[in-house]
This record gives structure tokens, sequence and C-alpha cells, in this order.
């Protein structure tokens, strides 16, 4: 029986009892599935249920095959290695005991002595170099996430279930998994906001609060569905405003002619030409009649304003993100960053960047690339005056933003309100308020605290209030900006991007996100060990 997991009238709450997903009605077989959709609706969670992780709220599952799941940010117990994520302590232990001929039989009948040799392909198929026995606790976040890859596909499971794959993976690791998955025979739900890999896949499931839809075909094909439905969603809503619009309009007729009407009749009783009982008899009768029509307007009205409420409902999740921003007016030649041959690092025997020089000029655009460990991070810290260097002069000619990975440029203790307002302190209320609607902070969502946002709202609270104001900074520095976010996220960030006319200098493994943003010039460091 080929692998298979069927979701049946599936609901899903999370722990505070707030219903994420419900009434789910989806399969997955022997394919790979990307699953998407912004954060906070569902897509970790479910994934936890079908690994039978959670408790069902109602609804089942059923699953075909064996299934194997890669959690995020799983912290290593007290003396974990890699060996032990591969089950294999026992097997090595087994076979040291059978080279020193200390083995029993039944142990020597059982030993594996092909073990180490497809532990280490297994490890090699996601380009991972390092002993069995390294201790995870030193492997670096991307180098964990390799091996926890490498283990689940070694089991060899009819079903993988990955939960953000490429997060802390530099590029030759988010290659690997590419070719790793594209490879996978078997079944693969993979929750993911990365867009290479989601190009690779088979189908892309959509969770929305409207529900899960399903697209054949990877990314771009889902993408090409999905602008369809953009503009038929449009459409839909045009139409459902212009039908409210007709029966408010027939309204206004009905009530004007009512009057008219009535007022005819009041002034015929007046006068006497009516006797009282036809006239009573008219007043009730068109009584009845008023109120029927009445009722029957009332009606079509809510008809009518469910239809726009569900046709703007439609827009609003499917309608692609789009931001007009102040100009910063930087010079086209103007020299903006200069470093001459600096040195620094963190051990002052081991540098991560020596005698490094580099300028930027204008507008530019420029990615810094490069493996792990190279002084990405670094050479940002330094151009942001976080971190002195040991030698040499970094001079940097013109206002900037950093954005971090904390977005530490914001004030946790503060509302989002607060803080554009804090660091525009020339802008209006109004203006602030306005800026923020731009950015999808409207009304009450303005006034959440910062601390209590999640990552692709960070993000986007602090490209509005930096952005936003009416002097952009000339230069803003992003490192691993598309960490942790999601899709809708990763959009606003790119449409923001786009927007500003200043200079960039990134940090990003997502190719596509920095092809997105229109990346000029790539700056690449290589690793200080080798």
């Amino acid at each position: 029986m080929p692998p298979s997991v069927t979701l049946s009238s599936l609901t899903l709450a999370a722990p505070d009892g707030r219903l994420l997903l419900s009434d789910l009605q989806l399969s997955f077989g022997a394919e790979r599935s990307g699953l998407v959709g912004r954060n906070g609706i569902g897509k970790t969670t479910l994934l936890r249920a079908i690994a039978g992780d959670l408790p069902l709220h109602s609804g089942t599952i059923s699953i075909a095959g064996t299934v194997a799941f890669h959690r995020q940010a799983v912290q290593p117990r007290p003396g974990e290695a890699i060996v032990d994520l591969f089950g294999a302590r026992e097997a090595f232990a087994t076979l040291a005991r059978a080279e020193r001929g200390e083995a029993s039989l039944e142990e020597l009948e059982t030993a594996n002595w092909t073990l180490e040799g497809r532990i280490g392909a297994a490890l090699a198929r996601v380009g991972l170099d390092a002993p069995l026995w390294t201790p995870l606790a030193e492997l670096s976040g991307g180098e964990a996430t390799r091996a926890r890859l490498a283990a689940l596909v070694f089991a060899e499971p009819d079903l993988l279930l990955l939960d953000e794959p490429t997060n802390n993976l530099d590029r030759a690791g988010r290659d690997a998994v590419t070719a790793l998955l594209a490879a996978w025979k078997g079944g693969a739900i993979v929750v993911s906001h990365d867009r290479e890999l989601l190009e690779s896949m088979d189908a892309i499931v959509e969770l929305t609060a409207l529900g899960a839809t399903r697209y054949g075909g990877n990314w771009s094909d889902y993408r090409t569905l999905k602008a369809v439905e953009v503009e038929a969603a449009r459409r839909d809503l045009a139409d459902a405003e212009k039908q409210l619009g007709e029966i408010d309009r027939k309204a206004q007729q009905m009530a004007e002619r009512k009057s008219r009407k009535d007022g005819g009749g009041r002034r015929k009783a007046a006068r006497g030409d009516m006797p009282g009982i036809s006239a009573g008899g008219r007043k009730d009768r068109s009584e009845d009649t008023s109120g029927e029509n009445a009722r029957l307007a009332q009606t079509r009205r809510a008809q009518a304003l469910a239809a726009v409420s569900n046709a703007r409902d439609r827009v609003e999740v499917l309608q692609p993100f789009s931001v007009v921003l102040a100009p910063t007016r930087l010079p086209a030649r103007k020299e903006i960053l200069k470093i001459e041959a600096v040195s620094v690092g963190y051990d002052p025997c081991r540098p991560i960047l020596e005698d490094f020089s580099f300028s930027m000029t204008g507008p530019e655009r420029v990615a810094v690339a490069g493996p792990n460990g190279a002084g990405k991070s670094t050479l940002l810290k330094i151009v942001a005056g976080a971190l002195r260097p040991w030698t040499g002069t970094v001079s940097v000619a013109t206002g900037f933003a950093m954005f971090d990975q904390t977005v530490s440029l914001l004030n946790p203790g503060q509302t989002i309100v607060e803080n554009i307002r804090r660091i525009n302190p020339e802008a209006s209320e109004n203006a602030c308020r306005a800026v923020l609607a731009r950015f999808l902070f409207r009304a009450d969502a303005a006034h959440q605290n910062v601390s209590a946002l999640s990552g692709g709202q960070l993000l986007r609270a602090g490209l509005a209030c930096v952005l936003g104001g009416p002097t952009p900074p000339p230069l803003l520095i992003l490192d691993e900006p598309t960490n942790h976010l999601d899709v809708e996220s990763l959009e606003v960030v790119e449409a923001g991007m786009r927007a500003y006319d200043g200079a960039l200098l990134v940090v990003s493994h997502d190719e596509t996100f920095l092809e997105a943003i229109g990346i000029s010039r790539r700056l690449v460091l290589e690793n200080p060990a080798k």
C-alpha cells in the first residue's frame, strides 16, 4: 500500500483553546507537498498532530506507512552526540567488543559491519563532514539541522514531516536539503518559507483563515494560480459592492415613493375627500405592505452585505502587499561606506576578518555571502558600530538603520505606535497612523505591544517605523531578515525593499529574496578556517 495521510473533519486547537484549523478534509500521498501559510495559522500544529504529538480537538487522522518528524529548534540532551540521532551507540559498542574479541556469539550474529559507512553516506547526502561522536552541543545550528535530517532519511520512513528544514542553513546546506528532497521517493509534507525548496514540490497546500486549499504543481505554479484567484476575488468584490449599492438605491426610491404617497393620502383625508373607514383600511393595508417590503429589503440587504464581506475576506487573504515610501535622495556617486585594512574577531588568536577592505557607493545593493562562520554578521556589526575592529578603520558617511534578527531597534516595552513616534518625532500622529496602515497595522493592531509580535509582524513593524517616516535613512543593514518569516511576511519585506530607493547591505542565504530586492553586487567571504 502506498504511504498516505488522510485528515477527516479535523479540528485543531492552540494550547489556550483557540481554534486554529477547523473541519479540514485533506489528504497527502507519496508526493512532496509544501505546506504554506502565515505564521500562527497552524502549520506546525498540523505536523505535530500528524506525528502524534498533539491530541485532536475533533476529527481523525489516518496514516498508512511509517512517519519521521523533523522538528524546529530541538535542544540536545546532555552528552548527546551525532551517533545518538541514528540510534547507533549500542550497535557501535557491539562492533567495538567484536573487534576486541569480547563479543558473544549472539552479538557477532547481529553485528552490522556496514553501519559506519551507511551513516557516513547519509551525512554526506546533507553535506555534513563531522565525526559520529561529536557532541550535538558543539555543532552550529545549521550543522545540527543537517545531522537530524541525515538521521531522519537514514531510517527510511515512508513519510517525512519536515518543519522549516532549511532554517539556519547556509547556501551549501540549503542546496543539500533541496537535492535530498528532489531525490526522495516516499511522501513528504514540508512546512517552509524557502521558495527555492518549494519549487521542488509536487503540490502546495495553503492554510488560510478560510481553510486549506491544495494546488497541484510547485511554487511557481501556485503563484500563477493565486494571481488568477486574486483577479477573480476582485471581480467578485466589485460585483457584490455593485449589488449592495443597487439594493440601497432601490430601497431609497421605495422610501421616497411611499413618503410621497403617504403625504398625498394624508392631504386627501385632511380635505375630507376620503371617508374615514376607507382611509383607515388603506392605512392598514399600506402598513402591512410597507412592513413586508421593509422585511424583504432588509433580508436582501443582509444577504448583499454578507456577500461583500465574504468577497472582501477573500481579497484580503489573497491580495499581494505593496507600499509607497518617501525618497532618500541618495546621490549615485556618494561614497557611503569605506572599510580599510580591518582585522576583527572574538578570539585574539583567531581573526574572523583579517586585513579586510571594502566600500559602497550610492544606492548600491550588496549581498554578503559565504558559508556559516565566514564573518558575515561580524562585518555588519562593525559597520553598525556594535563591534570595534582590532586594526584598520570603518567610515560610514550617511545615516543608516540596522535590522538584526531580533529587530532590536524597536523598544519591546512600547506599542508599535509609540515606537514609530519615538523613531520619527517630527511626524504627526495622523502621518504615523497612515504609515502603519500601509504596513497592515490598522486601527487596534497599531496598539499591539512589540514584545507580543510574531517574527513577521516584528520585522514589518520595524520597516514601518524606519522606512515610513518623511526621510528614510539612506542605508539599510539587514542580517538574515528572512529567517523564521512566513511567505506573506517575506513578500511584505520584499515590497518594502523594492519601494526603498536607498542602499542595502544584506546578509541572506535566500536567493529568491536577494533576486526580488534587486541585489546589484555580491561580496563573498571565505571561511577563515580555510
